[in-house]
């Protein structure tokens, strides 16, 4: 059944955002690709084993530098198997707790969860279902508030999936999972609405601002360190993402600042953070 959001409506990012997704991701990559060294010296991981899932029609192939940058961390990271993102078409949901379930049991712990777009959408409904099965969850550009066709993408969901985002519950995905939950988004986003990604805040929920296209959010060296950090946290003992601390301001925004979900979309046009 669907049940409307409580949110003002919201718009689309601009078709010049839209334009300019796949030149702002190429230079994201050669972005990390040239500040490698710093992103080594990010917090080191104590081997738990993290699940990524991609966004709308992408696969595995999308989150493998992620992939091989969480393992030479020291992560046990892995990729969710199930082929490209159509959607929650049937039996994939079911497929996602087997392999919850099976990293859990293979790795002996909890299991991190990471969403890109779409898959935050997973990513954070499975840890609704099975938080004693996960650690923690972190979304990248995933629109879990406002209006399901507050994107540029809501057409290749409805024709991936074959269903339409008038059935989403959509009260329902913007309840916060009871796990430390990160959020990273960017008001610069070319494909969803900004404030599709903003959590409000509480107690083991954070939103982390950065500025990036979309389509390169898993592969922007300010994304890498911060999910780094998140991930390092040791079990039972989070805190919030230190921002200010030497150079982070200059790299991460203030996620409150100007957060009225009703804001424009024409805002934030710099492409500086897009190189880091």
């Amino acid at each position: 059944m669907h049940v409307p959001s409580t949110e003002p409506r919201l718009r689309p990012p601009s078709l010049l955002l839209l334009a300019l997704e796949g030149t702002r991701a190429v230079c994201e990559l050669g972005a990390t690709l040239a500040t490698l060294p710093i992103l080594h010296a990010a917090p080191r991981g104590d081997g738990h084993a993290v699940l990524i899932f991609p966004g709308l029609v992408a696969s595995d192939l999308s989150t493998e530098p992620l992939r091989r940058y969480l393992r030479a961390q020291g992560y046990s990271a892995h990729e969710w198997g199930l082929g490209r993102n159509f959607g929650p078409r049937p039996g994939v949901l079911d497929a996602c707790r087997d392999r919850i379930r099976q990293l859990r049991q293979e790795s002996g712990g909890k299991v991190s969860l990471i969403g890109w777009s779409l898959g935050g959408i997973y990513a954070r409904e499975m840890a609704k279902e099975m938080p004693r099965d996960v650690r923690s969850v972190i979304t990248l550009g995933t629109p879990f508030r406002g209006s399901p066709r507050a994107t540029n993408a809501w057409r290749v969901y409805e024709w991936a999936s074959g269903e339409t985002v008038d059935t989403v519950d959509q009260m329902q995905i913007e309840r916060s999972p009871p796990v430390p939950t990160t959020s990273i988004f960017s008001r610069t986003d070319g494909v969803v609405a900004w404030q599709c990604s903003v959590e409000r805040e509480k107690a083991q929920v954070e939103n982390i601002e950065v500025e990036a296209s979309h389509i390169g959010l898993g592969v922007h060296p300010a994304v890498l360190y911060a999910i780094a950090d998140r991930l390092a946290q040791p079990e039972g003992a989070w805190k919030r993402f230190d921002r200010s601390s030497g150079l982070r301001g200059l790299f991460y925004k203030d996620p409150q600042r100007g957060s009225d979900p009703r804001a424009t979309y024409g805002e934030g046009m710099g492409l500086a953070g897009a190189v880091l």
